[in-house]
């Protein structure tokens, strides 16, 4: 990598560098509505300290009715200014769950040219599990930050309904592969989706990794190199060969899968930002259904 922040982090590690000048801790938690949690509240009520809040649902564009879709480059540079980002900041992203929603700040950190980003491992639970302490109330107000703050958009790692589309209208593409974080009721066409309007199904000629495998269930840490690789391999992913494009519901968990990618050295995976809230909401996308042959 072309900086000096590994793309996971550690609580041990995270505790000793509190207070240095270039790191700014980003609480990056999102819950699915039907949850009926509060984020925001939660941050307010309990967080590491000195952490801000990276509102997934805000850091969006506002003209697009999908959830929280990918803003303009100016959108996201005042956004992560104002926590405190810049060029020369060391950023750690986290969640309460482990991996959920942290990766998806971290991966738009990175699609927009600010690589200096590493998630916490295991997040706010493991953090607690250190016995290392928490602060609560409204954070004070954020002074502004001295230096630059610049955007160096990375296409690459996105992609839109016509980008998959036009790979699909192609015919058989053996190089390329979507891969897709929801569970596998939900790949398979047999569990509905949360979002009563969507139909049910899986992009055509997919496959499944749902992200929850990532994790360890009782700690929320990411599983060794050694699992993971395990993980792909067994989901029909070609690392090193495939070019690979993550998928999910709405965006989130996709990017829980190419963070994964990326710690076993697959550093150009995209990731559909629309995914399924967008694929299963049109009647013109075709679908698949049924357990992989």
């Amino acid at each position: 990598m072309a900086d000096d922040l590994f793309p996971l982090v550690f609580a041990d590690w995270l505790k000793g560098a509190l207070g240095d000048p270039d790191l700014v801790v980003l609480d990056a938690t999102y819950h699915l509505p039907t949850t009926g949690r509060d984020a925001r509240a939660e941050f307010e009520a309990e967080r590491l300290p000195g952490a801000r809040f990276f509102d997934i649902d805000a850091i969006k564009n506002p003209d697009d009715p999908l959830p929280h879709m990918v803003p303009d480059g100016e959108t996201f540079r005042r956004a992560v200014r104002a926590l405190g980002v810049t060029d020369a900041s060391r950023i750690v992203c986290y969640d309460s769950y482990g991996l959920f929603s942290a990766a998806r700040a971290w991966w738009m950190f990175r699609l927009f040219g600010l690589p200096r980003v590493a998630i916490l491992d295991g997040g706010l639970k493991q953090w607690k599990a250190c016995g290392y302490p928490t602060e609560s109330g409204p954070p004070p107000p954020s002074a502004e930050p001295d230096g630059e703050t610049s955007i160096r958009l990375r296409p690459e790692l996105l992609r839109r309904y016509r980008d998959i589309l036009d790979d699909l209208s192609h015919g058989p593409a053996p190089t390329l592969t979507v891969l897709d974080a929801r569970s596998r009721g939900r790949f398979e066409g047999t569990a509905p989706e949360p979002r009563s309007e969507l139909r049910s199904g899986r992009i055509p000629g997919s496959l499944n990794l749902p992200y929850d495998s990532l994790t360890d269930s009782e700690t929320g840490r990411v599983q060794p190199i050694q699992t993971l690789q395990a993980l792909f391999e067994a989901a029909g992913v070609h690392l090193g060969r495939d070019r690979i494009v993550t998928s999910c519901g709405s965006g989130v968990t996709a990017c829980a899968l190419a963070f994964a990618l990326f710690l076993l050295g697959e550093r150009e995976a995209a990731v559909y930002d629309g995914s399924w809230s967008e694929w299963g909401a049109r009647a013109d996308a075709p679908i698949e259904t049924g357990p992989l042959r």
